[in-house]
């Protein structure tokens, strides 16, 4: 059986071309699920059919309430891309207000493998909470492809969302078989445990 890779994005610009997205990581080796956050969610709301299908897994973009079983199956690895500026300030605050960060932050200190490449422009990038959150969430054991090697914020209104580099991002998770070690499903948030043993309800 494949690993499973939770393909995580926000609602920035290169999410309108998730779906290419989906078929990199599923070039590389990769059973794939998709997370939105709400935002990102409502961008393809007219084609959730679509991403469905091209990943044969629900959708998720919001937590299941309780009794509800797992939608989706354990996630050996994690990946947020596209990690907007907003979601990584969330995410490096202990904010877990979306399904999309609370598996994040949960997930990095289970063990599980959490890479993101954030997508946001220079002026974003200017805010002084931008490298204290981005350094907080390295020191928690994250990859977080944000500078040289990764994405270098790009001047306002000049980003180009259909270049995104799919391909690279992915090849920046772990090598499958190092990924097989621990895992999380799509549910609310628990108390942490060994990321040895994967969590069910």
């Amino acid at each position: 059986m494949k690993p499973v890779l939770y393909l995580i994005a926000c609602a920035a610009g290169p999410t309108q071309y998730i779906d290419a997205g989906v078929r990199a990581a599923q070039a590389a080796g990769w059973d794939t699920c998709l997370v939105l956050t709400p935002s990102a969610a409502r961008w393809w709301e007219a084609r959730h059919d679509e991403l469905e299908s091209l990943t044969g897994h629900p959708v998720r973009s919001a937590y299941k309430l309780p009794g509800d079983t797992d939608a989706l199956p354990a996630a050996e690895a994690m990946l947020v891309a596209l990690l907007s500026c907003t979601s990584l300030n969330k995410w490096a605050a202990g904010i877990a207000d979306t399904l999309a960060i609370g598996l994040v932050s949960e997930g990095v200190h289970l063990g599980v493998p959490v890479v993101a490449m954030p997508y946001f422009n220079q002026a974003q990038a200017a805010q002084p909470a931008v490298p204290r959150s981005a350094q907080t969430l390295r020191d928690q054991g994250v990859t977080l492809l944000l500078g040289p090697g990764g994405y270098e914020p790009h001047p306002p209104r000049q980003g180009d969302a259909t270049g995104f580099p799919w391909a690279a991002t992915v090849a920046a998770l772990p090598a499958i078989s190092e990924a097989q070690h621990g895992a999380v499903t799509d549910r609310e948030p628990t108390p942490r445990r060994p990321a040895s043993r994967p969590l069910r309800p």
